[in-house]
């Protein structure tokens, strides 16, 4: 591959070198660069459109939308909702999922996705970005289901997230790698810049909120413990986003341990932790509960939280021998 070459000649690239990829997710890759483009134009001028602050609305989660939540989500759906390519949607933002209306046209692939993650972090200009996950309809008919959404991980045919820091990136993965893209705003073009990433093998750095070690397992203060005394250097956004690349290029460990006030674990399996454990695992990295890899889940509900582990696979390793 070429730096610089533009994300439409990649993917059609890789559509002569690789019989997986068709396109229909030559499309929906370039709806979502589209979404991407649209999102970090907005994020970049919050302060000045009054994109600030809580809309008032409270989402399924029980969490108060932002004003830049309901936009993403709206972004998200108006781009790809009529594309064609897809037969559903799923949202963080959304209860149910949404069914592409009869009359528009259709695809056989679903989106799942986390429209802006980080978004309690706007206000201080904190980097935050958008997870997506891409699923494959597998029921019969012309109508999608729930069904159809709750697919293993490993059934995934591409996933990834966009990064809106110093300069907005979108990295991906369509099950041959890792590519990453960087938004050139003077063409408004993505541009590969990060050509196969691959994680190191083990990192420096452990991210967690050790405000909530008070609700920890002894395992995990175990694990954070050791690493400590290993000389492990403490690095937390509370941007997930920002947290798992960072520690993707770098090498490391992002834990959202389950805990005493969330038992089943805070982070959403379909469109946060499976998503970004495909990524790192295509990576040469891993992600786990901490009992058993992300990838291997079968959802029962749209919105299931689960505990999350990922990262350098050393560094898997090591917490889950705690």
């Amino acid at each position: 591959m070429l730096k610089g070459m533009t994300l439409t000649q990649f993917l059609l690239k890789q559509k002569r070198t690789s019989s997986g990829i068709d396109e229909n997710i030559i499309g929906l890759m370039e709806g979502v660069a589209t979404i991407a483009k649209v999102i970090s134009r907005e994020v970049s001028q919050a302060g000045l459109i009054d994109l600030l602050g809580y809309q008032g609305d409270i989402n399924v989660h029980g969490e108060q939308v932002q004003k830049l939540d309901a936009f993403a989500n709206t972004t998200f759906i108006n781009v790809l909702g009529s594309s064609g390519f897809l037969t559903g949607m799923a949202s963080e933002e959304i209860e149910d999922f949404y069914a592409v209306p009869e009359g528009t046209p259709r695809g056989n692939y679903l989106l799942s996705f986390d429209p802006l993650d980080g978004s309690s972090n706007i206000d201080v200009n904190v980097s935050v970005g958008s997870i997506f996950s891409i699923h494959k309809k597998i029921s019969s008919g012309d109508a999608v289901s729930v069904t159809d959404f709750l697919q293993k991980g490993r059934d995934q045919v591409g996933a990834g997230y966009v990064i809106y820091g110093p300069s907005t990136m979108l990295i991906f993965s369509l099950g041959s790698g890792v590519q990453g893209f960087t938004l050139d705003t003077s063409i408004g073009e993505f541009l590969l810049s990060h050509e196969n990433i691959k994680i190191p093998i083990k990192g420096k750095i452990y991210s967690i909120n050790e405000g909530y070690a008070f609700m920890w397992e002894e395992r995990i203060k175990k694990y954070v413990d050791g690493a400590k005394k290993e000389g492990k250097t403490l690095r937390y956004v509370g941007s997930l986003v920002a947290d798992f690349h960072r520690n993707l290029l770098k090498g490391g460990l992002f834990l959202y341990p389950a805990d005493s006030k969330n038992p089943q674990g805070k982070l959403r399996l379909l469109y946060e932790a499976s998503p970004l454990a495909f990524i790192v695992e295509q990576a040469g990295g891993a992600a786990t509960t901490g009992s058993q890899p992300i990838l291997d889940l079968l959802p029962e509900k749209l919105h299931q939280r689960v505990p999350l582990i990922i990262g350098s696979i050393n560094d898997v390793k090591q917490v889950e021998a705690c």
